[in-house]
């Protein structure tokens, strides 16, 4: 019986893929390499230009009346008085204060969004000749890394880790220039920064060294001294 069964459901599958569909779906994923090009020379074109800035990640569900919240909006603020930009994701929650922060202090706020069933619609506070509007996560995320002199990951959930640990990825493996990558809120992130520590460091999945790529801060100014004292110590002259 349960082999007669394993039978049908091999048929069933066989019949869904036919070699025209199949043909059908491979046409279309050929087409898709240039709405993704389409993408990336968009984001070339606009963010080229732009100049040094800083990319704050963190969780679009955060509320306005948040520490977190006010914590971002504060940093953003700081940065943009530094003479960096700001980027986002465009969206809701710290990613709204972030571009809030920059708006206030007269930066570049910057907004890179992405077209999600839920959650994401960007945010007011985003320069109108900077809103970029991405399909492709993976397009949206070489933004990130590309155009960014700096990391600055406030309390979020799978999609800033996402960001996050691809970064640190990135630079591990020389694919990128080394920069500043620091997580705001100590009490949030202490936890994982342990867990890394006490076990993917232990376990010899990660150098010692790997651990100097992240920076743990609680404060504003904090995260302003570190970003500045890194170019001052790897450039002599910020090479922006």
């Amino acid at each position: 019986m349960t082999k007669d069964k394993n039978i049908s459901e091999e048929s069933r599958i066989r019949e869904a893929f036919t070699h025209k569909e199949w043909n059908e779906i491979q046409a279309s994923d050929s087409w898709e390499i240039f709405k993704v090009m389409a993408e990336f020379v968009n984001g070339f074109e606009k963010l080229a230009i732009i100049g040094p800035c800083v990319t704050i990640f963190g969780s679009a569900r955060t509320k306005n009346d948040k520490p977190y919240y006010k914590l971002a909006e504060e940093i953003a603020f700081k940065l943009a008085n530094s003479g960096y930009g700001i980027i986002t994701g465009g969206g809701p929650g710290i990613m709204e204060a972030a571009n809030k922060g920059a708006n206030k202090a007269g930066g570049k706020s910057v907004g890179l969004n992405i077209d999600l069933p839920f959650e994401q619609s960007s945010n007011p506070y985003i320069d109108k000749d900077k809103l970029l509007q991405f399909e492709y996560f993976f397009v949206r995320k070489t933004m990130f890394t590309k155009y960014s002199q700096g990391f600055v990951v406030l309390p979020g959930g799978f999609g800033t880790l996402d960001e996050l640990f691809e970064a640190v990825t990135l630079i591990q493996t020389g694919k990128i220039a080394r920069f500043p990558i620091i997580l705001a809120g100590k009490k949030y992130w202490d936890d994982l920064y342990k867990w890394i520590r006490s076990t993917m460091l232990a376990e010899k999945n990660i150098n010692e060294s790997d651990l100097d790529y992240i920076t743990i801060v609680d404060s504003s100014d904090e995260v302003v001294k570190h970003i500045n004292d890194f170019y001052k110590k790897y450039l002599l002259k910020p090479n922006f």
